[in-house]
C-alpha cells in the first residue's frame, strides 16, 4: 500500500499523483479487512524524497515494513536510516516514471544485498520477459509486482504464464498479487486470472504474496477492497491461504 500527502512535492509534473492518502484513512480500511500488518512502499511520485514513506513507517509502528527507492547514489548513512525505519526492500518501477531504470538493477542490488533486502519489480510484460534471466542472477531475492502484468498486453500472456511458474521454481523470485485491475484490465471479474494463480498455487504457494494496492493510485474510480481480497478464496485453499497471507509476507517482510 502507498500513502500521500499533499503538503510535500511530486518528484516533477510528470509523475502518477494521487490526493492525500492517511495513516488515519488506511487504519479504517485495516480494520475494515481485519488486517494487522503492511507493507508501506514508496510511491513512484516522490523519487528518492523518502519523508511520507518514514513518517507512515513511524505512525504505523512495529507491524508495518517499508519498500524504499534507492538509486547508485544513495550512501551508506541512508540506507541505515531507512534500514531503522523498518525498510526491508528497494523498489523498480519501470511501468511509470521514476527515479530508477534497468540498468541500475545490478548495482542496487550490490548496494542492498549486505542488508538482506529484496527488490521489487513493476515492468511491462515484455521488459519482464527481457530481463527475467538478469532478475534471477541478482544476489538478492525478487519480487514480481501486479501479477506480472499477466493479461495487460496480450500478445505476451502465453509468455508470461509460462515465464512465472519458471521463476519462482528458482526459489529466489516472488510474485506479488496486487491490483488485479493493472494486470486484467478488460474485466472486473478477472476469470482470466483464475487458472494462472491456481497453477502458481500449486507449485509454489511458498512464493506468493498479497497486497491491497491502497488507495489504488492507478484506478479514477476506486475498487472495493473487500472484493479484491476476497478474491483469494477463489483461487486458494485454507493452507495455501494461511502461506500468501502469513507465512511468506513474515518470512520475505521479516515480521
Amino acid at each position: 500500500m502507498h500513502l500521500f500527502d499533499t503538503a510535500l512535492p511530486f518528484a516533477n509534473e510528470d509523475v502518477l499523483k494521487h490526493e492525500d492518502a492517511t495513516v488515519d484513512d488506511y487504519r479504517r480500511l485495516q480494520r475494515r479487512l481485519h488486517l494487522e500488518r503492511n507493507v508501506l512502499v514508496q510511491p513512484s511520485g516522490y523519487g528518492r524524497d523518502h519523508r511520507v514513506l518514514l513518517a507512515g513507517l513511524r505512525a504505523l509502528g512495529r507491524n508495518a515494513r517499508g519498500v524504499a527507492v534507492i538509486d547508485p547514489s544513495a550512501n551508506q548513512a541512508e540506507l541505515e536510516e531507512l534500514q531503522e525505519a523498518g525498510v526491508v526492500g528497494a523498489r523498480f518501477n519501470l511501468v511509470q516514471a521514476g527515479a530508477t531504470n534497468e540498468g541500475m538493477l545490478e548495482e542496487v542490488g550490490e548496494m542492498i544485498r549486505p542488508f538482506g533486502w529484496h527488490l521489487q519489480v513493476h515492468a511491462h510484460p515484455i521488459d519482464l520477459l527481457r530481463l527475467a534471466d538478469r532478475l534471477v542472477a541478482l544476489p538478492v531475492p525478487v519480487v514480481i509486482d501486479h501479477f506480472a502484468r499477466m493479461s495487460a498486453e496480450p500478445a505476451a500472456t502465453g509468455a508470461i504464464v509460462s515465464l512465472m511458474p519458471r521463476l519462482l521454481a528458482t526459489g529466489k523470485v516472488w510474485l506479488k498479487l496486487s491490483a488485479p485491475y493493472v494486470a486484467s484490465p478488460a474485466s472486473r471479474a478477472y476469470e482470466d486470472l483464475d487458472a494462472f494463480v491456481r497453477r502458481l498455487a500449486d507449485a509454489r504457494p511458498d512464493r506468493l504474496l498479497w497486497g491491497t494496492d491502497w488507495p489504488h493510485v492507478t484506478e479514477a474510480k476506486k475498487p472495493d477492497d473487500a472484493v479484491l481480497i476476497n478474491l483469494l478464496t477463489r483461487w486458494f485453499a485454507e493452507k495455501q491461504l494461511n502461506a500468501v497471507l502469513v507465512e511468506n509476507p513474515a518470512h520475505l517482510y521479516k515480521f
